[in-house]
């Protein structure tokens, strides 16, 4: 599978708002596979479609230290968020080496499609329940730099496009 280009922050396209997948097909299952390689060559955690420019409601994660348990989120829903919240220290492929802290619920459960195309649910906590809030997010069309304050936001966009134009 081909990896594929991951959007950088500030790329309008990151904004769009990812459309929910109708079947989980073969197209689907490549798309899957091509974001998952793409993610374990990026050395991250998680992947949003809507990163790599395409704008369907698809996840894929690995928390796992073995780099080998890949969890795949299809149509996504938080059913549940703990009321407790705490603040990590958040990256993003999309805004390489940019790291801040963001609020998120400590646990959540989630229900999505598999590749099997059936209903799951799972239950998160610590890392895992971070990393799926922050790659819902991007399905919204939000990164997690729009939750700190304006100056950093417009500190963080002006590094980015000055690294862009450095590539």
């Amino acid at each position: 599978m081909p990896s594929l280009n991951i959007l950088r922050y500030p790329d309008p396209r990151l904004h769009t708002l990812a459309k929910p997948v109708a079947v989980v097909d073969a197209r689907v299952k490549e798309l899957v596979s091509s974001m998952l390689q793409t993610m374990y060559e990026a050395e991250g955690i998680g992947l949003a479609a809507t990163q790599v420019n395409v704008h369907e409601r698809v996840v894929v994660i690995d928390v796992s230290e073995g780099r080998d348990k890949p969890l795949v989120l299809i149509n996504p829903e938080i059913g549940w968020a703990s009321s407790e919240t705490k603040i990590n220290e958040e990256g993003c492929l999309s805004v390489p080496g940019i790291y801040d802290g963001v609020e998120r619920a400590v646990a959540i459960k989630v229900t999505a499609l598999g590749l099997d195309g059936q209903r799951h649910t799972h239950e998160a906590d610590g890392l895992l329940a971070v990393c799926i809030q922050h790659e819902m997010d991007h399905l919204q069309g939000k990164v997690f730099v729009e939750y700190l304050s304006p100056l950093k936001r417009s500190r963080i966009k002006t590094k980015m496009i000055k690294q862009s134009k450095s590539d």
